[in-house]
């Protein structure tokens, strides 16, 4: 057997830009990209990335130079997901929500050739521009126009994206990559902490983390996806080439709210979405609100979901489908697989099963819950807390330019993800906080979830997170924050703590409850608790029996 080596016909680097190709062969006239009025099929998408990609390469792009992307769920952030590594680039797509400062930070970071601007972004980029140091090389730039938004382009843009797709050529040889380990894309981390950091993944690991995501989503050939979840979070979860792989119909929304949700699930005929808990919330508590025709399956992740939030999703006819990854996994690499059993069970017991991150998806190596310090499993009881740690091709290649950083959760042959979790007996794996957000209160670890979880079940409560406030004799004590829905107006502060207070143990009823008219979130709909706990610290320590209004 020793003679038997990797040779090019059976090691071919893999690379998701393959499922593009097949899918102009298969579902070549079928529908891959609706936009308003526009509608494209797989032929005409894989065409136009071809001319992008050549178009880019004109431009003076060459292998591995990063290529940034400011722009909405388009059809020509869709588009790039293919184009820029096509010409052998590192694929950058930016939270056009970031301020100006943050954004010209990331991009001298990453040392961005080209930037695409969307129309509605080109004043941001312009004033991004504007704050970089007098040295630094400036990006090329490309407008992406809008038909919706007649914005001229301006002597600071090299050209239009239509203007590279027309000049292109549809014939060009894509530049493959020499191995799979070759970086493919470059995320930024969303900002629920206060310092970003870039994720660099390879062709492999997003081959592996698309197919792997549609096989423990079961998503079947040519399903009809709506684009809810930003495709600059973490790629769309991968889900942009993983489209391509089963010739599914890509429904891009430049905005949306709960309205248009509904409105497209019914003029499109949607059968898949993917979602952050905030979107489930609002789809369940919207006025719009109402039974669907037809089953819709919903993806969830981001944050732990309330089972309250699932349970109500639910009952208006969604399919709630929950999993757990991270920016530096490139999508879903734990999903609470469901059990056909389970089905028999009354639904709130379903929903609290369903709340749990879960197992394993099928293309990880290994999953595990430990205790940080000593690096041993935790004691499958539900109860001991340790962190949740990854082996797999999923998992990043590292953090640009920060070894230090890629040393520190990369070790003992683990990826330590830096969230805290139970493992149960059955070998489901259930998120009890990040490792910051665990309060210690007179000694005692608690969850700020399990309260955020009772906190959600509060037939006023919109929203809700909990906070670390520092307190003269606990050390520290839970502190809510919360939005109401508008069903009883005159809920109080006090009447939120009796809530918990028969729900939870006295050590982890919120002393502090503070009503806010919406509580501070990134694009994706996590909510900013490192914004939360300024706040929280800024107010001094309690006495524990405080309790404030804002």
């Amino acid at each position: 057997m020793d003679e038997l080596k990797p040779t090019p016909p059976n090691s071919t680097p893999l690379t998701p830009i393959t499922f593009l190709e097949r899918a102009a062969i298969i579902y070549g006239d079928c529908p891959s990209i609706v936009y308003n009025h526009s509608t494209y099929n797989w032929s005409q998408t894989h065409s136009r990335c071809l001319k992008v990609a050549s178009s880019i390469v004109s431009l003076g792009i060459q292998r591995n130079h990063v290529v940034s992307v400011v722009a909405p769920n388009i059809p020509a952030m869709y588009e790039l997901h293919f184009a820029v590594p096509m010409a052998g680039a590192v694929l950058n797509t930016i939270n056009l929500r970031l301020d100006a400062r943050t954004i010209s930070v990331l991009l001298r970071h990453s040392e961005s050739k080209l930037i695409f601007v969307d129309c509605q972004s080109k004043s941001l980029i312009l004033q991004v521009l504007s704050l970089f140091p007098p040295e630094s090389p400036r990006p090329v730039l490309v407008l992406i126009e809008d038909d919706e938004f007649p914005i001229q382009k301006t002597d600071e843009f090299a050209s239009t994206y239509e203007e590279l797709v027309e000049r292109g050529n549809s014939c060009f040889h894509w530049i493959r990559p020499r191995s799979e380990f070759d970086p493919i894309a470059m995320n930024y981390t969303s900002g629920t902490t206060s310092a970003p950091k870039g994720v660099v993944h390879s062709h492999r690991g997003i081959f592996v983390v698309s197919l792997d995501s549609l096989l423990e989503w079961s998503v079947p050939k040519q399903p009809v996806y709506l684009w809810t979840l930003p495709m600059f979070h973490a790629n769309g979860w991968s889900y942009p080439w993983g489209m391509a792989a089963v010739g599914g119909t890509n429904i891009c929304l430049r905005k949306f709210d709960a309205g248009i949700i509904y409105n497209s699930i019914n003029r499109h005929n949607v059968t898949h979405i993917c979602a952050a808990p905030v979107v489930l919330n609002m789809l369940s508590n919207s006025p719009e609100s109402k039974p669907l025709n037809h089953p819709v399956y919903i993806m969830t992740a981001g944050s732990p979901p309330p089972a309250a939030v699932l349970f109500r999703t639910e009952s208006l006819g969604f399919v709630v489908h929950h999993g757990y990854g991270l920016t530096e996994t490139g999508g879903l690499v734990v999903s609470c697989t469901w059990k056909n059993h389970w089905n028999k069970f009354p639904a709130n017991e379903r929903a609290r099963l369903k709340s749990r991150q879960g197992v394993r998806t099928v293309g990880m190596a290994e999953v595990d819950v430990v205790d940080p310090e000593s690096g041993v499993s935790v004691q499958r009881d539900g109860s001991t807390l340790g962190e949740i740690v990854l082996k797999g091709a999923c998992v990043m290649l590292g953090y640009f330019k920060d070894p230090e950083g890629t040393l520190k959760c990369m070790r003992n042959g683990w990826f330590y993800t830096g969230d805290v979790a139970v493992m149960h007996s059955d070998g489901y794996l259930e998120i009890k906080d990040r490792s910051k957000d665990v309060i210690i209160s007179g000694g005692e670890n608690l969850s700020s979830v399990e309260v955020e979880s009772v906190l959600y079940t509060h037939p006023s409560i919109n929203e809700a997170a909990v906070v670390a406030r520092p307190d003269e004799f606990w050390g520290e004590t839970p502190c809510a924050f919360v939005s109401l829905n508008g069903k009883h107006k005159m809920i109080s502060e006090k009447d939120i703590i009796e809530y918990c207070r028969a729900k939870l143990p006295h050590y982890m009823v919120p002393k502090t409850v503070i009503i806010k008219q919406d509580l501070p979130k990134t694009s994706t709909g996590k909510i900013q608790k490192f914004v939360l706990r300024d706040i929280a610290k800024s107010m001094g320590k309690s006495n524990s029996k405080k309790m404030s209004r804002m």
